[in-house]
């Protein structure tokens, strides 16, 4: 307790250097809970890109190729599944609602995706979020467009905008389907997925727009009208995917098991939570370096602890050996250095969790909006507390250093006036 009290008299005695030092112990864990908070966000945001959907299906190519077009819209379509096995698929007693994917065209970049009304009332991310209309509604005509948040603002495109879709997926195609142009009817809201970088459209305007071309180009000599092409049936001959969910989560395998090893065209059902963990895999090497950067940033906060303790133990001599004058002993310099570096260290721990949770309830909105990453505001995790403790065993231990120094000097040592 008398240790504890000299500690705190000699800090606040040096007050200056003592702030500095833990203003630099507050910024380096702020910024290692702050890389902690971010990656757990990002990994659930990225986990949470397409959630409720039991199975995706899609022509058998794997499990990673099929998510990143299907849901991530990265990547080319090598095949699709005929529409008559799609309805076979539509038709099974396990299944509860299935939503058609078409893929292949693209606007100024950005993917266009063919599907139905369905896919706006069942497709959930974030744990569960439905998706919102910032402005217009879902697609009712053949030429409706449904934009995603980046593509209306990227391009400045408001309701009502006319939107020219472009065959396949060059950022600059010289084949375009300009002869038939859409509307826009309606622009999400932000939802921090691929969603974003999409341009909806109904599966039937697919088949329209393509109705006539062959072999990927327009037919010559051969041209339908807008009013003609809303009269005609427009049956997709063919879909990229589908997004499936069951009536049951407890049938997910016999159901992969069943398209699988479906007869008539080689299927593929991917779990998107299983394809999802694979690919954060993959890609989550960065979450690692990011780790070990504030790893060393709290380190060299920690050394410029001991840096500036050390550069004290010259000035304080005459203090150590009054302190040993009095009846102190050797043990007792050790632990009034040691109580220094552990309440400096303590004191930035509490300060930059403080400052850290202050900080998450000022930016989370806007972050949320700008980026689509969620960023939970609750109690540190375990890991979190273990690593707060780490930073508190090491405070300490940079500490012993200058405190063994300190202990090693001698009464007549600290006497001695030297010139």
């Amino acid at each position: 307790m008398i240790v504890l009290r000299l500690a705190l008299r000699s800090v606040a005695n040096r007050w200056i250097t003592a702030l500095l030092t833990v203003c630099g112990i507050a910024v380096s864990v702020m910024l290692l809970l702050g890389v902690e908070k971010v990656r757990t966000g990002a990994r659930a945001s990225f986990a949470d890109t397409i959630s409720g959907t039991d199975a995706i299906v899609g022509p058998r190519t794997g499990d990673l190729q099929l998510l990143l077009y299907a849901v991530f819209r990265i990547g080319g379509v090598t095949s699709n599944i005929a529409w008559e096995s799609y309805r076979v698929v539509a038709a099974r007693p396990e299944v509860a609602w299935i939503v058609p994917v078409s893929l292949g065209d693209s606007h100024r970049g950005f993917r266009v995706l063919g599907t139905t009304g369905d896919y706006f009332a069942h497709y959930r991310y974030r744990g569960g979020q439905r998706l919102a209309f910032a402005e217009g509604r879902p697609f009712d005509d053949l030429f409706d467009a449904v934009l995603g948040a980046d593509v209306a603002e990227r391009l400045g495109y408001r309701v009502d905008d006319a939107v020219t879709v472009d065959h396949g997926l060059g950022a600059s195609s010289f084949a375009r389907h300009d002869d038939k142009p859409f509307r826009v009817a309606g622009i999400l809201a932000k939802t921090g997925t691929p969603v974003d970088r999409t341009v909806h459209v109904s599966l039937r305007a697919i088949e329209a727009i393509h109705a006539d071309w062959q072999s990927g180009a327009p037919i010559p000599g051969l041209t339908l009208g807008a009013d003609e092409l809303r009269r005609m049936a427009l049956t997709p001959r063919a879909v990229s995917a589908a997004l499936v969910g069951l009536k049951s989560r407890l049938s997910v395998f016999r159901f992969q098991r069943w398209v699988n090893a479906y007869p008539r065209e080689p299927l593929l059902a991917v779990l998107p939570g299983v394809a999802l963990q694979q690919l954060w895999d993959l890609v989550g090497t960065a979450e690692t370096a990011l780790g070990a950067v504030s790893a060393m940033v709290v380190a060299t906060a920690l050394l410029g602890m001991v840096t500036a303790i050390l550069s004290t133990l010259n000035e304080r001599r005459r203090e150590m050996a009054i302190l040993r004058s009095v009846g102190a002993r050797p043990g007792t310099i050790f632990g009034l250095l040691v109580a220094e570096a552990g309440l400096l260290t303590g004191l930035g721990i509490a300060l930059g969790t403080v400052l850290l949770y202050a900080g998450l309830f000022l930016v989370r909105p806007l972050v949320d909006a700008a980026y689509g990453l969620y960023l939970p505001i609750e109690a540190p995790s375990a890991r979190e507390l273990a690593a707060l403790g780490l930073i508190a065993a090491a405070g300490l231990a940079a500490g012993a250093l200058p405190a063994l120094r300190a202990y090693r000097l001698s009464l007549a040592d600290g006497m001695t006036v030297r010139t």
